[in-house]
């Protein structure tokens, strides 16, 4: 099975991020955002975003002179003792950010083993998780994590999740021709967001955007109550717009 590489823009700004990182740790003692400018090439206004990401989720830190030097979370990750609780309390961080952002329940997953697996989540009393009443590993055809994951994949792949996991109907809109689904994820365009509009469960509307890392398919998603169907799509692009620390995370 092989993964589709189409590139998003969240994957370009943590490859943008990942280069003043690294200038920031060769350079110890402290860089200034001028000569991080030079040393990287990268604009000054896109570099002033970075930077302020970068320091919001704690890579990066400014000191006394106005110059950068690595912060705590990047030496956290960067340590081979606890690396995983280090990157799980990280991302769960991050999560619960996004799900303040968004008004909704945030998940994190990723396609292991050729299973659909939501290793994270974030949800509050406010933003309360989908019910899930069918195992997301079988319903990947009709949830918009498992879509999301299964559009990373290549033609074999999908055809090889599907043909071990046959789509069931689990409501009234459920896509369960393999050939309709098969097309439809063909023709996701990767900088788009996949919906779940009540094909998992009813009274709920979901959304996911890819978050490709290495060799392993992840996505972040979310998930709103019917009645909150109207916020999906501003939902969406802001959890798009907002995917860059956390891929971050899983590319340190």
């Amino acid at each position: 099975m092989a993964l589709r590489h189409e590139p998003t823009a969240s994957y370009h700004s943590v490859q943008d991020a990942l280069r003043v990182l690294e200038t920031v740790a060769r350079r110890g003692t402290g860089i200034n955002e001028t000569e991080l400018a030079r040393e990287t090439g990268i604009a000054t206004e896109r570099l002033t975003t970075l930077l302020r990401m970068l320091r919001r989720e704690a890579y990066v830190e400014q000191i006394t002179d106005g110059a950068y030097v690595t912060g705590a979370a990047f030496t956290r990750l960067g340590s081979a003792d606890g690396h995983r609780q280090a990157l799980r309390d990280t991302l769960q961080r991050t999560l619960d950010r996004l799900r303040d952002s968004v008004g909704a329940a945030v998940y994190l997953s990723r396609y292991v083993d050729g299973e659909v697996s939501v290793t994270q989540y974030a949800d509050s009393p406010a933003t309360p998780k989908v019910n899930e009443w069918v195992d997301f590993r079988y319903s990947a055809h009709a949830t918009a994590v498992g879509k999301s994951l299964l559009t990373q994949l290549d033609h074999e792949g999908r055809r090889d999740h599907l043909a071990r996991h046959c789509p069931a109907r689990l409501t009234s809109r459920t896509i369960t021709s393999d050939r309709l689904l098969l097309s439809k994820l063909a023709a996701q365009p990767p900088t788009v967001p996949v919906l779940d509009l009540q094909e998992y469960a009813v009274g709920t509307v979901c959304a996911a955007v890819p978050l490709t890392a290495g060799s392993t398919a992840g996505c972040l998603a979310l998930s709103l109550p019917l009645e909150h169907a109207h916020r999906l799509r501003r939902a969406a692009d802001t959890l798009n717009r907002n995917a860059a620390p956390v891929l971050l995370s899983l590319a340190i």
